[in-house]
């Protein structure tokens, strides 16, 4: 499979699991859901590592970051997203959650030292004056009862999860651990610690038997959680991080088009311009390099991992 297919594939698939999110909420619990969706990866996951051979025993510190792996990115912030989506539209989520790319840059010069020049620095700037003007308005207007604003927060939580989850899984590929059998394992302990969040809350465990809510569980599981992270991390190999990572640029347009298809978002100035200050500065974030501490410890490649 040629680098465009896999680009291509990556995007749409990753642009379009916002919208398929929204087929997800409603009579099943969200946290629920996140746990059909994540144990059903896991299984796939495995069964596929099975077939190809792959090492699936791994000693106790492996398992450890495993768990903090799941926690962060299949557990916390998949239950932050979903619940977001409950108060704002899809592609207002998506555009929120590029905020993990800024945040990965703070978190890996905080735990590994690896520093952000000017160019990285500017852009993270552009989007965040992006982020302001695309909420502004509906700030503005906002009252107790208002979700607009919780559910932009809750956004903003979820890809701060996110990027932890990715500082663990750059931990977890300094200590040589393979990252297809890192995910089998994260989306396990990721199903895990969701059932057991649901279950202290008191949700039942309920199942709804319609096509929409079984067709999007299915897309999510497969094409969201893992045809979309091989094709990805496929195309990282191949042609490195910086390129690969333009991916995390394009999906919030996706999911943007699909709302004012389906969800009857209306098209005002400040989205276009929030949208367009975002998308710059991921393009300033993305295109510029970061600086290497002496003799890193973990692959660069892990920074500018995306979450969908």
């Amino acid at each position: 499979m040629n680098n465009t297919l896999l680009y291509v594939i990556t995007v749409l698939i990753w642009g379009s699991t916002w919208f398929a999110i929204e087929f997800q909420l409603g009579v099943v619990p969200p946290e629920v859901s996140i746990v059909y969706r994540y144990a059903g990866a896991s299984v796939l996951l495995f069964a596929w590592s099975g077939m190809r051979g792959l090492r699936l025993r791994f000693d106790r510190q492996a398992h450890g970051w495993f768990m903090v792996l799941g926690l962060f990115l299949f557990c916390l912030n998949y239950i932050f997203a979903y619940r977001a989506q409950i108060h704002i539209t899809s592609a207002m989520c998506a555009i929120a959650f590029t905020a993990i790319v800024w945040l990965n840059i703070l978190l890996a010069r905080l735990f590994f030292g690896i520093r952000a020049g000017a160019r990285v620095l500017t852009g993270a700037a552009i989007g965040i004056v992006g982020i302001i003007v695309l909420f502004a308005p509906r700030i503005g207007e906002v009252s107790l009862e208002d979700g607009v604003l919780f559910g932009s927060l809750l956004a903003v939580c979820g890809a701060f999860a996110a990027s932890l989850g990715n500082m663990a899984s750059q931990k977890a590929q300094s200590l040589q651990l393979p990252v297809i059998q890192s995910n089998a394992w994260g989306m396990l302990y990721g199903a895990i610690f969701t059932a057991t969040i649901s279950a202290v809350e008191g949700h039942a465990f309920t199942f709804e038997a319609t096509a929409g809510y079984v067709i999007s569980l299915l897309y999510l599981m497969i094409f969201g959680s893992i045809i979309a992270f091989g094709a990805y991390l496929t195309l990282l190999g191949r042609i490195g991080a910086h390129k690969a990572g333009y991916a995390m640029v394009l999906f919030p347009v996706v999911a943007l088009l699909l709302s004012i298809l389906f969800e009857g978002l209306k098209l005002d100035l400040p989205i276009l311009a929030g949208t367009a200050l975002v998308l710059a500065g991921n393009v300033f974030v993305l295109a510029g390099r970061p600086r290497m501490p002496r003799n890193p410890a973990t692959p660069e490649h892990v920074i500018l991992e995306g979450n969908e």
